[in-house]
């Protein structure tokens, strides 16, 4: 017996603030001028989309890596029904600037579409380890888990039709009904921001997710402080986690990895085994000629062997430029102070 499929719409990300950022960066660094840029925009608003990749590749024969315009340019050719060209255009994105996510959630919308389910929810995941705060990109994996739970429900029915899976995959159809014939959503780019605007993704309804029964895991074993004979002051403190930030910070810019590596906590949260997360961060780092991490602004709690802090961060590699907010979690260890968990735009 086998059932019909029910259908994946996954969303595009347009403009979100880090792109904002992307854009000041091509007007201030490569040349590219906002009101190009703009002039794309309302192009794509409009509908125009050949005229929209025709001013895109225009401004990209001087400034070929300009981040922006490609990615204007990855969403012009996915609006033209140019698929192929639109995940070349995306994967070269992430491969050039592993460190922006939305072109990996596009890259994930494109696969999704041809139904390749696995190579979506791989970009999805780099999306997310990439900036932790991607609101869309975990909707869009929810969606894709959803699809996968939907292929391997159809399967176990094909094999025993008198297995219990009926009702999930009943419900997980009356999650995506069959009217929803599209698999992306059409990227719907906005008007030319200004400095002080932001554009945050229309929030989708809320979906009931079809029960499904995970094994327990074991959790992570949390780091115990060391006791100390007597706790220093919380200025000093505050201090010395300031200390601890911007050596991590400039053993980033001198790419010195077991410096690097040292201000972790051997139990910090990355989403993935430590042995993969350092092998990732080992090739970003070391793929890149130059490092610059410049930390501002830096303000700190202390809650006991805890600390949380935020501060404005300034990352340059080569001709990437990014200023954004950070928030990192820290643990006291014998006298130091290690991380333990960091997220983006904070």
């Amino acid at each position: 017996m086998q059932s019909a499929s029910p259908q994946v719409r996954l969303r595009m990300t347009a403009f979100t603030a880090k792109c904002l950022v992307i854009a000041a960066l091509s007007v201030a660094a490569m040349g590219v001028r906002a009101d190009d840029i703009g002039d794309v925009q309302k192009l794509l608003a409009a509908g125009k989309n050949v005229e929209a990749l025709q001013k895109a590749d225009q401004m990209l024969a001087s400034k070929p890596r300009d981040p922006m315009m490609r990615f204007l340019r990855g969403i012009s050719l996915s609006q033209a029904g140019r698929a192929a060209e639109a995940i070349t255009a995306f994967t070269k994105l992430t491969e050039d600037f592993p460190e922006l996510p939305e072109p990996f959630n596009n890259l994930a919308v494109l696969h999704a579409q041809q139904g390749q389910y696995d190579k979506a929810r791989t970009a999805l995941e780099m999306a997310i380890r990439t900036n932790p705060s991607y609101a869309t990109a975990y909707e869009n994996l929810g969606d894709v888990y959803a699809k996968l739970a939907s292929q391997a429900y159809s399967k176990a029915l094909q094999i025993d039709t008198r297995s219990a899976v009926a009702p999930k995959l009943a419900m997980i159809r009356d999650i995506f009904p069959k009217e929803r014939n599209s698999m992306v959503a059409a990227a719907s780019p906005a008007p030319t921001p200004t400095p002080a605007q932001t554009h945050a993704p229309t929030p989708a309804p809320a979906v009931a997710v079809p029960p499904v029964v995970v094994a327990a895991t074991k959790p992570v074993p949390v780091v115990a402080p060391a006791k100390e004979p007597k706790s220093p002051d919380a200025a000093t403190q505050e201090r010395e986690v300031e200390s601890a930030l911007k050596a991590w910070a400039d053993a980033w810019s001198k790419k010195d990895l077991d410096g690097y590596f040292a201000a972790y906590a051997p139990n910090f949260n990355s989403g993935k085994p430590r042995k993969a997360w350092e092998q990732d961060r080992r090739d970003r780092i070391n793929g890149k000629r130059s490092i610059s991490v410049k930390l501002s602004d830096i303000k700190v709690a202390i809650d006991g062997s805890k600390a949380t802090a935020r501060f404005h961060q300034e990352y340059k590699a080569d001709s990437l430029s990014v200023s954004s907010g950070k928030r990192v979690e820290l643990v006291r260890s014998g006298n130091k102070w290690l991380i333990t968990k960091e997220s983006a735009g904070s």
